[in-house]
């Protein structure tokens, strides 16, 4: 996710795509899905800079046969994405609601104190770890975006540092004595180029006894409700526990037990330790194994169908809205998000179907979307210009948003949800 390009360097082009796999090195990798070439989904243009040419890079999607990781092909540099950040999680009731309750079960689980110590990699602006400092746990937040690093320590108090986390810096944290009994990484696994080395540091930065916490979206979830739109250049991996239960193993981890949350269009929780210290795993561990080796998680055909269906969202799409619009309807958009981006690209959705962006994030708003280039307005507006469609692109919000919409709705204005087929709410 970046600055506009007026305010940092311009953007380097991606490395080659991938020829093996980023998790085993296994080759060739098996296509599966191609969205086209696009611009970075956070890459936010600034009113004086939104007739400037923009980067655009392939986004295609892949398996590996061998261990069944499900990952893109063309890698952006990571400066480029996250050095500066236009997503803060503390925007959402949603996620700060999830982060309360599950600080409050693995402090209650772990029995944490005062003398514990939890660490997050990409803790943003300490949305999950300041529920632990308000429980008299130690914390460290690890945070590139140095923007959203300064809110954790200004505004929560969170004490973080502007790096990335991986290997190398896990061994720097030992040797300075860190060691963690809890370590979270939530929605940042997909996101890391050096898959082995962030897997290999938290190994590395865990105590004997520690646990990691890690969430990640499910790749079944995206293929049974057609997520294509999670699918960008900052999400460089989409996992099963197959995947991630082969890559922990030659770490040294081993995943001692599983859960599915809904969070974000479906989520894997997964509670990793030191191989050593799990005698064995949990019951639901063997079942999702078991499961996902029934659907095909290592085989072409589950992606196949995903493919097919994702280019039937698009017809279906265009077609209901353009249909709107030959009616006379106005169409707005809610959510200037990373997976609308995805979607308004690969679909062709732009000015001459959507009036505007509104998003709650204020980070957001006055800027223009990627490619598309919609101005993005407070959701405020929804209400003043009262546009008889908005489309949903922030979906995984849906029951927020709609109920912070009531009046929008009240007053006559319909929802269109996009996936997994679009239709008016």
């Amino acid at each position: 996710m970046t600055a506009p390009a007026t305010n940092r360097e311009p953007l380097r082009p991606g490395s080659p795509p991938r020829p093996a796999c980023r998790s085993c090195g296994a080759a060739p990798l098996a296509a599966v899905l191609s969205l086209g070439t696009t611009p970075l989904a956070n890459a936010l243009r600034a009113d004086n800079d939104r007739a400037a040419p923009e980067a655009t890079f392939p986004l295609d999607l892949a398996v590996c046969p061998h261990c069944a990781l499900v990952q893109i092909t063309a890698e952006v540099p990571p400066d480029d994405l996250f050095r500066d950040y236009v997503y803060f999680s503390s925007f959402s009731e949603t996620m700060l609601r999830h982060a309360a309750e599950l600080a409050m079960s693995v402090t209650r689980a772990e029995n944490l104190g005062p003398e514990s110590l939890v660490v997050e990699a990409a803790s943003n602006d300490g949305y999950l770890l300041k529920n632990y400092a308000a429980a008299g746990v130690r914390v460290l937040g690890i945070e590139p975006a140095r923007n959203v690093a300064r809110v954790a320590i200004e505004r929560h108090a969170v004490p973080t540092r502007t790096e990335f986390f991986g290997h190398e810096y896990a061994a720097r944290l030992v040797s300075e004595g860190v060691r963690a009994d809890v370590f979270h990484a939530h929605n940042v696994l997909a996101h890391v180029p050096d898959l082995n080395g962030f897997v290999a540091g938290i190994r590395a930065l865990l105590k004997p006894t520690g646990v990691a916490v890690i969430e990640a979206p499910y790749v079944k979830d995206m293929l049974d409700h057609c997520e294509f739109d999670t699918i960008y250049h900052e999400h460089l991996c989409y996992f099963s526990l197959t995947a991630l239960d082969r890559c922990f193993r030659r770490h040294g981890l081993a995943v001692r037990d599983v859960a599915r949350v809904p969070i974000h269009g479906g989520t894997l929780r997964l509670f990793a330790a030191p191989a050593e210290s799990v005698t064995a795993p949990s019951r639901p561990v063997a079942d999702l194994l078991a499961e996902e080796a029934a659907w095909g998680v290592g085989t072409l055909a589950p992606y196949q169908a995903f493919a097919g269906r994702v280019a039937e969202i698009k017809r279906g799409l265009r077609a209901l809205l353009g249909d709107l619009k030959a009616s006379g309807k106005r169409i707005a958009a809610y959510g200037a998000s990373a997976k609308g981006s995805t979607l308004l690209n690969f679909c062709g959705i732009g000015s001459e179907t959507l009036d505007f962006v509104v998003d709650r994030s204020t980070v957001k708003q006055g800027k223009y979307t990627p490619g598309t280039r919609l101005k993005i307005h407070a959701p405020d507006k929804l209400l003043e210009e009262m546009p008889e469609y908005t489309l949903l692109l922030t979906w995984n919000f849906a029951d927020e948003i709609l109920r912070q919409q009531a009046e929008y709705q009240r007053r006559g204005g319909r929802f269109i949800l996009p996936v997994p087929l679009p239709r008016v709410a």
